[in-house]
Parts: structure tokens; sequence; C-alpha cells
């Protein structure tokens, strides 16, 4: 029996996208004959039933090809904006599943996708999801697609970055993408060398931070690398943000929780630039000029690693093997060399944060890298 699959890309683009969109479909089509269509521009796509048929000839050279060919958005299935309005179209997207006759719908995204998949399977349709994104924040997979060439993107902007801050005897402050999980900051800090490195899952004291370049300039060394991860806080904005979250969970009724949420919201206004406030800091404490380099979506962009291209295939032909076992409702995650699927309802509403105690932390810690506290 041939069996119909769909599949969409969701979130921001992250390399590897195609590489698994490849892998879903080359294995869907040639192993287990099935036929498959691309949604295009995530679940926008799918509410709008703007399709591709995935055939040999679509997905010819995209192995190598950064981004991904559906194209994508951060469009939610029960908050999209319709009109001037925001709307539930879930029932919607349900509508085009089953006019299209499918037997399984398969998401490729972070946890935001995560999220919105769970919520059509609970509309009843068969679905399955790939993890990707360049924050490795997914839970419950050892890894996703995306992260290893962001980290080599990133960790050559800092090698590169060595050079110019040494010639000007500068701090230079490089901050990097991961929203609050710090594996991209963390693991290209301790792969480009950087001196300073400060991720969300440590709230640092800028005065620690700049004692340790201090420290370093009484040794002779004039120069200093600070790796910040976006989401990462000073110990008081960390402890003012807790706070605001807490009163957010602790409200009671419409209106409380409302206000609660506008406060937070102000907060994190307010803290955006941080890293602009951290070089203004550390030129303040130090007396050494600095100079901000913000990598941003840079990190997206290019050619997926091998890795990359290899784990992403792997994740795409188990999911195609899961599909025609007709196992739904999972994730297809990364374990060891191999893949398992996992429940959705483990995943969702969960993040994968670096652990305080983690190897990379205690090495870049037994290295003398400044982790911003004590």
């Amino acid at each position: 029996m041939t069996n119909y699959v769909g599949i969409l890309t969701a979130g921001g683009d992250s390399p590897g996208l195609n590489a698994a969109i490849r892998g879903v479909a080359k294995a869907g089509i040639g192993t287990y004959g099935m036929q498959i269509i691309g949604f295009r521009d995530g679940f926008r796509g799918l509410m709008q039933d703007r399709t591709v048929r995935l055939t040999s000839e679509e997905l010819s050279g995209i192995l190598t090809v950064g981004g991904t060919i559906l194209g994508t958005s951060r469009d939610k299935p029960h908050k999209m904006p319709i009109g001037g309005q925001t709307m539930d179209m879930t029932d919607v997207m349900v509508d085009t599943y089953h006019k299209h006759n499918l037997d399984a719908l398969v998401c490729l995204g972070g946890g935001g996708t995560q999220k919105n998949a769970y919520r059509l399977m609970q509309k009843g349709l068969n679905i399955i999801t790939l993890p990707k994104t360049i924050d490795n924040d997914v839970a419950m997979t050892d890894a996703t697609f995306g992260f290893d060439t962001a980290l080599g993107i990133a960790t050559a902007a800092i090698d590169r970055l060595h050079s110019t801050a040494h010639s000007h005897h500068r701090i230079i402050v490089v901050e990097v993408m991961g929203h609050n999980a710090g594996w991209l900051t963390l693991g290209a800090g301790i792969a480009g060398g950087a001196d300073v490195i400060l991720i969300p899952e440590l709230p640092y004291d800028i005065n620690v931070v700049a004692e340790a370049i201090r420290r370093r300039q009484r040794r002779g060394s004039n120069f200093s690398i600070v790796a910040v991860s976006e989401g990462a806080h000073s110990a008081e904005d960390a402890a003012a943000l807790a706070k605001a979250s807490a009163k957010v969970a602790k409200a009671k009724g419409g209106k409380a929780r409302k206000k609660a949420r506008a406060k937070l919201a102000k907060l994190e206004a307010s803290l955006k630039g941080h890293t602009m406030r951290v070089s203004q800091q550390l030129e303040k404490l130090t007396g050494l000029e600095s100079r901000v380099t913000i990598l941003g979506h840079l990190q997206r962009g290019g050619t997926p690693s091998a890795a990359d291209r290899l784990l992403a295939t792997t994740l795409g032909s188990a999911c195609a093997k899961l599909i025609d076992q007709g196992v739904f409702g999972v994730m297809v995650a990364a374990r060891g060399d191999g893949a398992e699927p996992v429940p959705l309802e483990q995943v969702v509403g969960r993040r994968k944060l670096v652990p305080t105690d983690h190897p990379w932390v205690e090495t870049a810690r037994s290295i003398g890298v400044c982790l911003g506290n004590r």
C-alpha cells in the first residue's frame, strides 16, 4: 500500500534542512514506495495548501545547499496572522491534510515546531518531527542538525578576531546566537580560544570578568576575546527575570496574568542589546578599548557541514522507516550514531540547556577560561 506523506520546514532556517528533506524523500520513495509532497513556507503553506511534489528531480543537488527548498516561516497554527487578525487555523490545516489523503505529516524544526506539530497530533493527525536548530536546545536528542555547521562558523569567526584584537590591544566582544541555551557560545568559545565565555546558564558578574581581563594584562596580554551568548545575563538581571517569570506563573485570572506578562515583556525589552552594555562596562573597568562583533544570521547560512549532512540524512531515512512501520506521534531523535523515536509528549515544553557540571564547562574552567562567576 502506498503511503502519502507531507513534509514541511518551520521556524528559523538552519543548515541541513535540505539534507533532511532529501533523506526522508529518497528513502521514502526509493525504499518504501511513498509519494511525498512538500508544503511551502511552513505551517502557513499547510494552511494555504501550497504544495510541491517531491520527486527525484526536485531532490537532485540539494544535499549541499543551505536553507530549505520548501521555505519556512514562524507562523503558529493556533495563532496565525490573517487579514490583520490573529486566528486559530488548526482545523484548516487538518482539512488540508485530509484533502491530500496523507498518511503522515513530517515537521522539521526546533522547539516551537515541536509544540506546533504536537497540537496537530492532538487533532488526530499522524505526525513525525525531526529536530533542527543551530541552538542545539531541543530536548531528548543528542544533537540537532544545524548545530555543527553553526559551531564551525562561530569558531572560525573567533579565530579571525584574534588577529585584530592582538594588533590593536583591544577587547573584542563577540555575540553568538543560541537564544537561552549556551551550547553554541560555549563550544565555539572553547574551540576558538576565547578568554571569557558568558552563557545563559551561568549568570555573570561583570566585575569578575573585568578582573580576569586585568589579570591577563598584568601577565602581558593586552587583548582579550569575550564570547557572549545572546541569552546571557548578569546575575542581577537573571534574578529580575526569574522573579518576573515567577509572577507570571503565579498570576491568577486573565487580567493579572496579562499584567504580569506585560511587565516581563517590558523587562526583556529593556535588556536587549546587553552585549553592547558588556562592552561598555569592560572598557570602563579595564581601560582597554572594546569593540563588538555580532555574528547574527551569518551562523545559519552556507553549506552544511559533513556532520550535519550525515545527521540530517540519518534522521530523515529513519523517519521514512518509522512511517512505513506505522510509528507516529514521535520525534526522530539522534542517539549515538543512530536514531530512535521519542514520544512528542516528552519533547514539547522542554529545553536542553547546558548543565553547570557539563564536561565542556569543566574543560573551560580547567584551561583558565573565565565564565563570569567565581
